[in-house]
């Protein structure tokens, strides 16, 4: 495992203190998350630190949303410690947006795209309308936020009409409208085929790069976010394993994961696939297999 922090930008002028290096975003020591008393995983060591992208892999079962649900503030740790921010996970957190794994919506829902996305300013409000000052605000947050993802040509589409592609990039906008510091994705590759996958995972590379994002991404394929990601965490068998693509993903390391002989390929054109968990993926492994991802 590898635990990276970000190097100190340059030398301090004579007599003045050294900046020290950033605090991390997210920073795990010897973490483990459960249910019931019932560990999934164990012996987490990593930070994230400030506009880094962590993608986080394994197979159904494996337990990689639990991450997010710790980060969320929703699920206490089994053991170990978890900090966001420097300070311990709570719910709420407004510097934090969480897209959950996107659900098939009715094609008769009538809910407005740019109405969907709005609900990321005030979806939690109740009682009196927003004053005439702040109502303009929250126009032109949902509009820079339409626009960024490249989803204005649809605002006024009901959202149960649009594609998947089209309704992940709603669901980005609806994140990022009140301007986050930490972005948390639970499977929003799933369900796409593979033109809108490469679409939406450089999509989030550059909205990570416009608003100076730190993102944790849950994925089961490596692929349409390899030359996006800075690093991976490969949960599998209640071990867990961080650092580059190319250092976690090989077969040495992945073997001693699952415990059995896998084969890392990598064809032609730089595509990664996992040979030899074809038992694995008929048999979700034991301790978590009906707790999610």
């Amino acid at each position: 495992m590898m635990d990276t922090e970000t190097p100190r930008a340059g030398h301090a002028p004579t007599g003045a203190a050294e900046p020290g290096p950033a605090v991390p975003d997210i920073r795990a020591t010897g973490l483990a998350s459960g249910y019931g008393g019932r560990t999934i995983w164990k012996g987490a060591d990593f930070s994230v630190a400030p506009g880094e992208f962590l993608t986080v892999l394994g197979p159904n079962g494996a337990g990689k949303s639990t991450l997010l649900r710790m980060i969320l503030g929703l699920l206490q740790p089994a053991a170990g410690e978890l900090e966001v921010f420097g300070a311990r996970p709570r719910r709420g957190n407004p510097a934090i947006a969480y897209v959950p794994q996107r659900r098939t919506l009715d094609p008769d829902l009538g809910v407005g795209a740019y109405d969907l996305v709005a609900l990321g300013t005030d979806g939690h409000r109740y009682g009196p309308r927003l004053s005439p000052r702040a109502a303009r605000e929250r126009r032109e947050a949902v509009h820079q936020a339409l626009e960024a993802v490249n989803a204005t040509g649809y605002a006024n589409r009901p959202v149960g009409r649009l594609s998947g592609g089209e309704q992940q990039r709603l669901l980005l906008a609806q994140a990022l409208v009140a301007r986050p510091r930490l972005l948390l994705l639970d499977e929003p590759l799933a369900s796409l085929d593979l033109r809108n996958q490469t679409a939406v995972a450089h999509l989030v590379a550059s909205l990570r790069a416009r608003y100076g994002l730190t993102v944790v991404l849950v994925t089961h394929d490596i692929n349409p976010l390899l030359k996006v990601t800075d690093r991976v965490m490969y949960v599998a068998r209640g071990a867990v394993s961080v650092g580059a693509p190319s250092e976690v993903i090989t077969s040495e390391n992945l073997s001693r994961l699952y415990q059995t002989e896998v084969d890392v390929l990598t064809d032609r054109r730089g595509r990664v696939f996992v040979v030899g968990l074809e038992e694995e993926a008929a048999h979700p492994h034991g301790a978590a297999a009906d707790e999610g991802a």
